[in-house]
């Protein structure tokens, strides 16, 4: 690219974020009090998520006291951009915002060769803060040539706190009223779901998700992986996302799609995963082969893709709240770095939706159910949870529900009954 083209985007993407940051109600987000704290380390923050989940905003407000360049190689000026044009990049940066300690690379992973780029930044002593839309950006790549000095951040679409804040709710949590209004809100929550664009404009949810998950299918998957059989990657697609919440086998994948190997299927979940379309979750075992064999669960990044791509949603009210709660757990996760998330299941099919564990304990065992009353809350649910608390050796047990709180002995263990807006909100 010629240096005048270069210095032209430079300046062009810099009076648009002066215009934006200036002019758009942006709200702060659940992370960033915690993340602030690594904003002048010398670790190369890589803030990570699926598309249009708001990682620019979240890294310009880290950096919203410093005076900071940036460049955004989501651009399609910059479409055809080298590694060798990199330099010319950093030098019109130079120009553009004279001696700056702080660099924001916005999507950075689409230029070839963009990792020995960092790394001569880093060992330079510029404090980088870098975007991608793929979950490998760090643990393939980056870490090649960086181990050991990167912080990853995960954003998600906006969470049922971060939408009642956009949408300007205070309401008294504890009044009959005020309960009912959060669970009106948190029902258009689940509709619509967190991309802070359809959450600024409902009606645009469903032409705007469909753009953007065929976006990302094209672009950070297909053309990504050079995929050959394009037709039957997109229809195991939204086969997966139509599973939300349920167990899914590569083997049977590779049965229904009439794909060749279990090795290709399993590639074509992990794909969808790195772009963090999906979540694909192991069954908890202390056994690594019973790991790897076993179904994983499928949990899909934001309900209003749920609602937009999958084939039936009607009647799966209780399995978009269990959806809901996991991508909770998520962004629990990316606080908690000792957590980690998985589904239990025994050989009679008991199942238990969420085994926390810590470390090397189990934190606790969650089940999800679309309950309003006790009486609703049904049996084999209490009857797994027992069985896994007995087996995992956890005390801590938690039934979320839909509109039902209370706290039971049951067979000796106590088990909290909790509304799923008092658990989203953290207010137990």
């Amino acid at each position: 690219m010629k240096k005048t083209a270069i210095r032209d985007v430079i300046e062009d993407q810099a009076e648009e974020r002066d215009r934006f940051y200036k002019h758009e109600n942006l709200i702060e987000r659940e992370q960033l009090d915690f993340y602030k704290d690594y904003v002048n380390n010398d670790l190369v923050k890589v803030t990570t998520g699926v598309r249009r989940s708001g990682k620019t905003v979240f890294t310009h407000l880290l950096l919203q006291n410093k005076r900071y360049a940036s460049v955004n190689f989501d651009d399609e000026r910059l479409a055809f951009a080298e590694k060798e044009d990199l330099n010319n990049i950093l030098e019109a940066l130079y120009q553009h915002y004279g001696d700056f300690k702080e660099l924001l690379l916005d999507e950075v992973q689409n230029i070839y060769g963009w990792e020995l780029f960092v790394n001569r930044l880093q060992r330079s002593k510029i404090n980088l803060f870098i975007t991608g839309s793929n979950a490998n950006l760090l643990s393939q790549e980056l870490s090649t040539h960086l181990t050991g000095r990167t912080v990853q951040i995960e954003m998600l679409p906006f969470s049922f706190g971060e939408f009642l804040v956009w949408k300007g709710v205070k309401i008294p949590k504890t009044t009959t009223r005020g309960k009912a209004a959060l669970k009106r809100y948190l029902e258009e929550y689940i509709k619509i779901g967190g991309f802070p664009e359809v959450v600024k404009k409902p009606t645009i949810m469903n032409t705007y998700i469909s753009s953007l998950y065929s976006s990302i299918i094209s672009k950070d998957i297909i053309l990504r992986h050079n995929l050959k059989y394009v037709k039957t990657f997109k229809e195991m697609s939204t086969t997966i996302i139509s599973n939300f919440s349920n167990l899914i086998s590569y083997n049977k994948l590779k049965n229904t799609h009439d794909i060749k190997s279990v090795h290709t299927a399993k590639n074509y979940g992990d794909y969808l995963s790195e772009a963090y379309l999906v979540q694909l979750v192991d069954k908890y075992s202390s056994k690594p082969k019973e790991v790897m064999n076993s179904p994983k669960k499928v949990y899909v990044i934001d309900c209003g893709l749920i609602n937009t791509i999958s084939h039936s949603v009607s009647e799966n009210f209780g399995r978009l709240m269990e959806n809901i709660v996991y991508l909770d757990l998520m962004r629990r996760r990316s606080i908690d770095r000792k957590l980690k998330i998985y589904y239990w299941r025994d050989y009679q099919s008991r199942e238990i939706d969420f085994v926390l564990q810590k470390g090397k304990k189990i934190d606790s065992l969650i089940q999800v159910t679309k309950a309003s009353g006790s009486d609703e809350v049904e049996r084999r649910e209490i009857k797994s949870l027992l069985k896994g608390a007995e087996l995992l050796k956890c005390k801590n047990l938690k039934i979320i529900t839909w509109d039902y709180e209370d706290e039971s002995i049951i067979d000796k263990k106590k088990i909290e009954f909790i509304p799923v807006w008092k658990w989203l909100l953290d207010l137990t």
